[in-house]
């Protein structure tokens, strides 16, 4: 039994030496697994039997063939002093689902839970300078979901930081994507969501302890994202954001799109839009993303009676909207004129009450307060 660990430790070392190896990305890696069946069939491999390898050069087969064992069980040692852990294809712990998507990583460093990467999960991503209206929307699907769902987002600043922090805070659980390696906190600001998602959620990665974030790294973190996750949903997006590369990667690994529509007049909107322009499902309410991924809705929350007055955390417009609105819609120019404010501005505050299950859009953009019946 000792054996058979110690020669399971040695593949898994021979594999995290290979991928480490340069210009050998998990493309090349798959093909020399497929060849030689183990790591360290190819690491003993004849260079000659290398070279037969489809895709592979002369001076890579003898990068291939100088690798060694001992740089993977250096790696080793770092990831288990961080407390951490590391999962290849074909151990029980591998997230599923990212076996079924078309570039599944070849090694997996986990730190944390691993235990919430098999259960099923939502994606929430969007803009890093999002608009307060982004950030309510991002806290309030991701609370709402985190009862049924793991909440998978990418430890970048704004929505992703707001998306797990407000499924921690609903008592649910989240799982991090990194574009670096375990060791390295990139932004520095969250340190302490850093430290929490050890604690009470699931960081991962596929680049080795200690590593910099680069350019190259945060595409390929975002296939991750979408892989993990049986729907994506975008909350802000300006056009070529991360979170739009994150939405195609959904897209072509066969999973569900959703965006949260915004104001025509904000360029973090028109990300979003658009992918509802292209048939993306709009989210609207937590209860559309449980529904698309076929989980019951929500129990919504009692709606506040009229007499009782608005709830205390509206803010000045918003707290004007309510006064103007009642149980009869009233079209949005009327609120415009009681609000004494632009057209936009208003917009984005209605739809912020309709996300809150407070105000009802009707036909023709007219607007009430939902009240009980």
């Amino acid at each position: 039994m000792a054996d058979a660990a110690a020669r399971g430790r040695d593949e898994l070392a021979a594999l995290l030496a290979l991928a480490e190896l340069p210009g050998i990305g998990p493309v090349r890696l798959r093909a020399l697994l497929g060849a030689f069946e183990t790591a360290l069939g190819a690491i003993h491999a004849p260079v000659g039997a290398i070279r037969a390898v489809p895709g592979f050069t002369p001076a890579a087969a003898g990068m291939i063939r100088g690798a060694r064992a001992d740089a993977g069980h250096a790696i080793l040692e770092r990831v288990e002093r961080l407390g951490a852990t590391v999962l290849a294809p074909g151990d029980p712990a591998f997230p599923p689902l990212l076996g079924e998507i078309p570039d599944p990583p070849v090694v997996l460093y986990a730190w944390g839970d691993v235990r919430l990467l098999a259960r099923p999960a939502v994606a929430i991503v969007g803009s890093r300078n999002h608009t307060a209206y982004g950030a309510d929307a991002a806290r309030l699907l991701a609370a709402g979901v985190a009862h049924a769902a793991v909440v998978v987002s990418g430890m970048a600043r704004g929505i992703d930081a707001l998306a797990h922090t407000a499924a921690l805070d609903a008592g649910g659980a989240s799982v991090g994507v990194l574009g670096n390696g375990f060791g390295v906190v990139y932004p520095a600001a969250n340190r302490v969501l850093y430290d929490r998602m050890i604690r009470a959620g699931c960081l991962v990665t596929e680049l080795p302890p200690g590593e910099r974030p680069h350019a190259g790294a945060f595409p390929r973190r975002n296939r991750l994202i979408s892989g993990l996750a049986l729907a994506t949903v975008v909350v802000e997006a300006a056009p070529r954001s991360g979170a739009l590369i994150t939405a195609d990667a959904a897209l072509e690994q066969g999973r569900s799109v959703l965006a949260v529509p915004g104001p025509i007049t904000r360029p973090t909107s028109l990300g979003c839009n658009r992918l509802i322009q292209q048939g993306a499902k709009p989210a609207l309410s937590a209860g559309d993303i449980l529904e698309e991924l076929g989980f019951p809705a929500p129990r919504e929350p009692a709606t506040p009676r009229r007499d009782a007055g608005p709830p205390p955390d509206l803010n000045g417009l918003q707290l004007a909207l309510w006064g103007a609105l009642g149980a009869e819609a009233r079209h949005v120019d009327a609120l415009v004129a009681a609000a004494r404010t632009d057209t936009a501005a208003v917009l984005t505050a209605l739809t912020d009450l309709e996300l809150r299950g407070l105000v009802r859009q009707h036909p023709g953009m007219l607007f009430a307060l939902t009240l009980p019946s």
